[in-house]
């Protein structure tokens, strides 16, 4: 099945290469072209059927099984955590959560350089975030939250906690070193943020999310970490 993907041009090299590897057509475009493209649900040049990469009922409710393995494998957990991009893995993961244990907290994690989510929450309604900044923290964050992918989130998703870069790099390296898992900066949020202590003492839940980071690049950021 031919497959097209409209990727957001500061997207990483280790993330196209890999999209190629498997047989996509890729087409970089600039942010806002990508958010247009969101929000009117197609993509103007390109056959197919458009399927949406986070506001898509079917994709949430495949991530809605992470949060049933996690009340089946830690029945004694206490909070949950998840990095948030466009929101389609949080408003899976918290509503299987709240229809089942509603105690249990459920919290997304944004880096400081993209943290529209946690402004948006702040504020009450989707806000545009006015210090965004490319890092590499490129699978998390993002410059606005998705309005219905806010609606999807409010009533499930207890808050959100945002940490630093150097926070998301410590995390990477404690991953790394304690328990042999690559991590990308998206994936290593989640830890961050449980190390943070903003989640409660626990037992928490972190969900490690990613792992497409160029090798050479995950050396260089954990070089860096002061952990």
């Amino acid at each position: 099945v031919p497959c097209t993907v409209v990727v957001v041009e500061t997207a990483p090299k280790s993330k196209l290469e890999r999209m190629k590897a498997l047989g996509a057509t890729l087409i970089p475009v600039p942010y806002e072209v990508a958010w247009e493209a969101l929000d009117e649900r197609c993509f103007s040049g390109v056959d197919g059927t458009f399927i949406h990469p986070f506001d898509d009922d079917d994709f949430i409710a495949g991530h809605g099984t992470m949060g049933l393995e996690i009340l089946e494998d830690a029945p004694d957990v206490a909070a949950v955590i998840a990095s948030i991009g466009g929101g389609g893995l949080i408003a899976g993961v918290a509503s299987a959560i709240k229809a089942l244990r509603p105690e249990v907290k459920v919290f997304g994690v944004e880096p400081e350089t993209a943290a529209p989510a946690a402004l948006s929450f702040e504020k009450g309604s989707p806000q545009i975030f006015p210090n965004w900044k490319a890092s590499f923290v490129d699978g998390a964050g993002g410059q606005s939250m998705f309005p219905r992918m806010w609606e999807r989130t409010k009533p499930v998703v207890d808050g959100y906690i945002v940490v630093t870069l150097e926070e998301t790099k410590n995390a990477m390296r404690l991953l790394a070193e304690k328990t042999r898992v690559i991590a990308e900066g998206a994936g290593a949020l989640p830890v961050a943020a449980a190390l943070s202590g903003k989640a409660g003492k626990g037992p928490i839940v972190a969900i490690i999310s990613g792992g497409n980071i160029d090798l050479q690049k995950f050396c260089e950021l954990i070089s860096q970490s002061d952990y």
